[in-house]
């Protein structure tokens, strides 16, 4: 794998830093003591749509209330599949419940499929010949793994069968990501455009990576005290959320400038 998706060992020290969190609404989380927090983590891009997106709550309801929490066979598994080829036409594609499979392949080296990286075309992707691994799309740790092929090694594992709950969530959120394409490439925050120019950030599409020579750890503990919440591993970008009010794009853009 080439970076971790989520948090661990150093990282964790970080996000203990965090007040408890009570409740979170679309690119924002607001804290045990009151405080708002602008996500610019968004759990290595899981919430990339948010963390109350409706569709996707109203699809999971759904299939929960059938009682569908089982791995069992079931018709959501080609409606994923029919979603994943909306995104990758002609990609061969596994789906595993976790990353253990990938491991037990022997794949030690993958890239990483995000949304919206480019600004002209959100979903364009040259896909590697060794194949991808999708960044999660579905704001719980449980999403799947799903790993992009131009053609599959014969020799993986076949895919695995996941409860229709976090089927139906998932496909839902390919079929959102689809639809706020283009809604989301024209999004235009023009100070911090400005404020990254200084080079000590550097941007690709929605995504910021942190090239300044401040300690991270700092770092970190100065945006969360501004109100944003960044990555708490400094191997992941920082990601725009899909709305900022005037006074948070000013604030962001003012820590942007002054990281060094």
């Amino acid at each position: 794998m080439t970076e971790k998706l989520f948090p661990q060992d150093t990282a964790e020290k970080l996000l203990r830093q965090v007040p408890p969190i009570l409740r979170a609404r679309d690119w924002r989380l607001y804290t045990q003591n009151r405080k708002r927090l602008v996500d610019l983590w968004q759990l290595g891009g899981a919430a990339v749509l948010g963390h109350t997106p409706a569709g996707i709550l109203r699809e999971v309801k759904n299939t929960a209330e059938r009682g569908l929490f089982a791995a069992f066979p079931h018709p959501k598994e080609r409606q994923f599949a029919q979603a994943l080829s909306r995104l990758f036409p002609g990609a061969d594609f596994k789906i595993y419940a976790d990353e253990s499979a990938i491991y037990r392949a022997g794949i030690s080296s993958l890239g990483i499929w995000r949304p919206f990286e480019q600004d002209d075309d959100p979903f364009a992707f040259a896909l590697p010949e060794a194949g991808a691994l999708m960044s999660p799309v579905l704001p719980w740790a449980l999403a799947p793994k799903v790993l992009l092929f131009r053609e599959a090694p014969p020799d993986l594992p076949a895919s695995d069968y996941i409860s229709p709950v976090l089927l139906a969530g998932t496909a839902r959120s390919v079929h959102d990501l689809i639809a706020w394409g283009d809604a989301r490439s024209r999004l235009n925050f023009s100070k911090i455009e400005k404020a990254i120019s200084a080079g000590l950030w550097r941007r690709k599409g929605i995504y910021l990576s942190y090239f300044g020579d401040a300690s991270y750890s700092a770092l970190f503990q100065r945006f969360l005290d501004q109100g944003f919440l960044l990555p708490p591993d400094k191997t992941l970008p920082a990601i725009l959320p899909g709305a900022l009010s005037p006074g948070e794009e000013t604030a962001l853009a003012e820590l942007l400038s002054s990281s060094e």
